[in-house]
């Protein structure tokens, strides 16, 4: 295939523009749901395999016909599920301009700007966050391989102080690890411990109380072979583990504590809300995604480990053919050697909001998710969980009637919240992480959400 002159791919670049920002121009007006027509229209997209090369433009032509109209609206301020936040207007630029670099972020000598920008964030998010300034860090895809990464390095550091080396000699026959975990630990924590040879069945269950956090009273005997695993925002409450006595616990015990902080460790950089992440400082690794409450695009994601050489430990490679340099190379701390420039939208998001910006998006959500929910509550909606930080469930009585409220809110389009089974509620599950949300967004989505209720419950 030719390679398009200068002014035909100044034409393309533009026509995309053009298309990008007529979408995000209409978000605010679309359902947040994908109609079943524009779905079917999917179709549409096969067929054969082409027989011979198609003009650019027609491409872009028709993948933003069919497909932008089967997307769900999850950049807009009326989307409540799955804790998924928008595009920033800066990241999301960087991110095309990241696109047209092309950089494989893997070695420094590969891309000096892409690694430049991972040592600057890392640096930054240290400060915000108040990690030490020993912490390292891999820039991964999201929070699951954040937790895969953060307990590799808990793994290999445990059975190295016990004179194994997983690297090597693998699991057969290695000193046995003990993990303990919540009674509502998260799923992408559990998956990271399968694919690490720990086993999802193999661990240690800590009960929860009523909002689900870790009850440290109950926690069994740790030693140095321990693996503690706590949250920092529970996926369904946003309920924090007591963290500052827990890693105590296993400070003592010689153990190694992990923070699964997908979206919680945010509450790190509100003033307001900092009290909630009191002692998970202290943990030896954090797991947390920057394509959620950062609104940064997709993918994104952060492992924090205290001591940087038991990361990279966990994660180094080397050839004859790699030029390893005098300085950090990304590679060496993450599962993946190439790897797209994630850093250069972490980069541009704190760069655009700054401290005090970071602080209010946060805190802002946070309000709304209490809005959300009293504006529920007046209307005669039980709210099951305590509203600290952006979640709030809500349950409307009987399990079936809760399930079919659900079912047609997502199908209304005019808000879209998802459904969970927490502490044996069948519940309605509300994350508010957009920067794009609003009161009105708010408002307009709890009228829609009584509206359906009294509907289905009159039927």
């Amino acid at each position: 295939m030719e390679a398009l002159d200068t002014p035909r791919m100044n034409e393309l670049l533009d026509d995309v523009s053009r298309r990008a920002a007529a979408y995000i121009a209409a978000t605010p007006s679309r359902s947040v749901a994908p109609t079943p027509d524009a779905v079917a229209r999917l179709a549409e997209l096969g067929g054969p395999v082409p027989e011979g090369p198609s003009d650019p433009a027609e491409v872009i032509r028709i993948l933003d016909e069919i497909g932008s109209p089967a997307t769900v609206t999850s950049t807009g301020g009326r989307y409540f599920g799955f804790v998924i936040g928008g595009a920033l207007p800066a990241p999301l630029a960087a991110n095309w301009l990241a696109g047209a670099w092309d950089q494989n972020a893997g070695f420094v000598v590969m891309s000096p700007v892409a690694a430049a920008l991972e040592d600057i964030t890392l640096a930054w998010l240290r400060d915000i966050v108040g990690l030490s300034d020993t912490f390292g860090a891999g820039f991964v895809t999201g929070a699951t391989m954040a937790n895969f990464t953060g307990l590799a390095a808990a793994r290999t550091t445990l059975l190295r102080r016990a004179g194994w080396d997983v690297e090597e000699q693998g699991l057969f026959g290695a000193p046995e690890l003990t993990v303990v975990v919540g009674d509502e630990v998260h799923v992408s924590l559990l998956k990271a411990l399968a694919m690490l040879g720990l086993g999802r069945a193999r661990v240690t269950r800590v009960p929860v109380d009523d909002q689900g956090r870790m009850r440290a009273r109950d926690l069994p005997p740790l030693d140095g072979r321990t693996i503690l695993c706590i949250q920092a925002g529970n996926v369904n409450t946003g309920a924090f583990d007591p963290a500052t006595e827990l890693c105590a616990v296993a400070r003592e015990a010689g153990g190694w504590v992990h923070v699964d902080g997908a979206f919680g460790l945010w509450a790190a950089a509100a003033p307001k809300r900092r009290h909630l992440f009191a002692g998970f400082t202290n943990a030896d690794s954090l797991a947390v995604d920057c394509h959620k409450w950062l609104n940064v695009p997709y993918d994104s994601g952060i492992a924090f480990v205290r001591d940087p050489e038991h990361l990279r430990q966990a994660m180094v490679l080397s050839a004859a053919y790699l030029q390893a340099g005098t300085t950090r190379d990304p590679a060496n701390y993450t599962p993946d050697a190439s790897r797209r420039a994630r850093g250069v939208e972490i980069w541009a998001a704190l760069r655009s909001l700054g401290r005090s910006g970071l602080a209010e998006l946060v805190e802002r959500s946070c309000v709304l998710a209490t809005r959300f929910a009293q504006g529920l509550s007046r209307a005669g909606v039980r709210v099951l969980n305590d509203v600290v930080l952006n979640q709030v469930l809500v349950s409307f009585g009987d399990p079936a009637v809760t399930r079919r409220v659900i079912a047609e809110v997502q199908t209304d389009g005019t808000c879209w919240c998802g459904g969970t089974v927490w502490q044996g509620h069948t519940a309605m599950r509300i994350s508010v992480s957009c920067y794009l949300t609003t009161e009105e967004d708010i408002d307009r989505s709890v009228d829609a959400v009584v509206r359906i209720a009294q509907r289905v419950t009159a039927r």
